[in-house]
């Protein structure tokens, strides 16, 4: 009996050897790599060393090109029988804008007639002081005379038909307006019915060719030493918020205005499509170079997460880092890199936040 305690702890200790320990290994990781179907939807950039800019925002509207305008005056007073354009038409040069029955030109055909009945008789008259100098019934005296009266009246019937050739004028006692360039009609301050004066101030038509255009923009008094000619500039408008027009500084108006101690500045760009109205509003965005360069990426490559700013970084399909940066600028749709890439590596653009979840779960 004092042996049971004994032999009841070699059992257990027994059946405890014999129990083997189960496995405990776990399967390693699978390694990431890009699918095929992501791999068609990733898009890298690489990273480039560019000039350090800053941005100036200016306020302007846009214009006509000056030098591609042409206002439109009536040589005559009358009135207008017909108006063949409107406000916006594009017309090509030389054709007719409108028509204006005057009497002025009703007077100059009358005169016209007039030195025409005028030159054939100067003419008769020096063949018949011809034809007396022949037969010796007068002197040579008498012949060139004659000759100059011809020459007098032919000078005369030339002004005339110069004259109503700038007026436009036809045998009806109508002046024709007609379009000087090719372009659209910007202004129209006539009608059919009106009276018109041949001393009136106003135009009667506007015409702008708007393959070119401005962009006259407000510049403060504290930047006025930033301006310069030259000065790349992108244009937004309120019609167009996803496109961006781009031009260039070519007149800087040293005139400040004394009211609102600004001036001017004009930029010229192409009016691609002609998307581009006088009259617009436009936000014009100034670029700067401060000296020295850095590393610069897309802006929408950058990933925001916990306070900080990262990059995916990429090698190949299977080698993509996550990369923590530190932005010193961001500059429209550029973003300037002070610390975490070099030039020449490569940065994903598109999808890189499915990829930064797979990575980071």
């Amino acid at each position: 009996m004092p042996m049971k305690p004994h032999f009841l702890l070699l059992s257990l200790l027994i059946l405890a050897c014999s129990k083997e320990p189960k496995a405990t290994t776990e399967a390693p990781k699978a390694a990431f790599a890009l699918t095929d179907t992501m791999a068609s939807r990733v898009q890298t950039e690489p990273v480039v060393s560019q000039p350090i800019r800053s941005q100036l925002r200016l306020i302007g509207r846009v214009v006509p090109d000056e030098n591609r305008l042409i206002r439109v005056f009536p040589l005559v007073g009358g009135n207008v029988r017909d108006v063949r354009v409107e406000l916006g038409d594009y017309v090509q040069k030389g054709q007719t804008l409108a028509v204006i029955q005057s009497s002025e030109v009703a007077g100059y055909n009358r005169e016209l007639a007039q030195a025409q009945a005028e030159l054939r008789l100067a003419q008769k008259n020096l063949q018949v002081a011809q034809d007396m100098f022949v037969d010796k019934l007068n002197s040579e005296r008498d012949v060139v005379a004659a000759q100059k009266e011809v020459e007098r009246e032919q000078a005369e019937l030339a002004r005339l038909r110069e004259v109503l050739q700038i007026y436009g004028a036809d045998k009806q006692a109508q002046s024709v307006i007609k379009a000087p360039i090719s372009g659209y009609v910007l202004e129209k301050n006539i009608n059919r019915g009106m009276q018109l004066r041949s001393d009136d101030a106003n135009a009667v038509f506007t015409i702008s060719q708007l393959n070119e255009i401005w962009v006259l923009a407000n510049v403060n008094e504290s930047e006025i030493g930033q301006m310069r000619l030259g000065l790349p500039a992108q244009i937004k408008t309120l019609s167009y918020p996803d496109k961006t027009f781009r031009g260039v500084v070519d007149k800087v108006y040293n005139v400040l205005d004394p009211a609102t101690k600004t001036i001017q500045v004009r930029i010229r760009l192409a009016n691609e499509q002609l998307k581009l109205k006088p009259g617009m509003n436009a936000t014009v965005m100034l670029a700067f170079d401060e000296g020295g360069a850095m590393p610069a990426i897309p802006a929408r490559a950058l990933i925001f997460d916990k306070s900080k700013q990262y990059v995916m970084v990429y090698h190949d399909r299977q080698h993509i880092d996550t990369r923590e940066v530190t932005v010193f600028r961001s500059q429209g749709d550029l973003a300037y890199i002070s610390n975490g890439l070099q030039p020449g590596e490569k940065v994903i653009t598109q999808a890189q936040l499915l990829i930064y979840d797979a990575l980071n779960d």
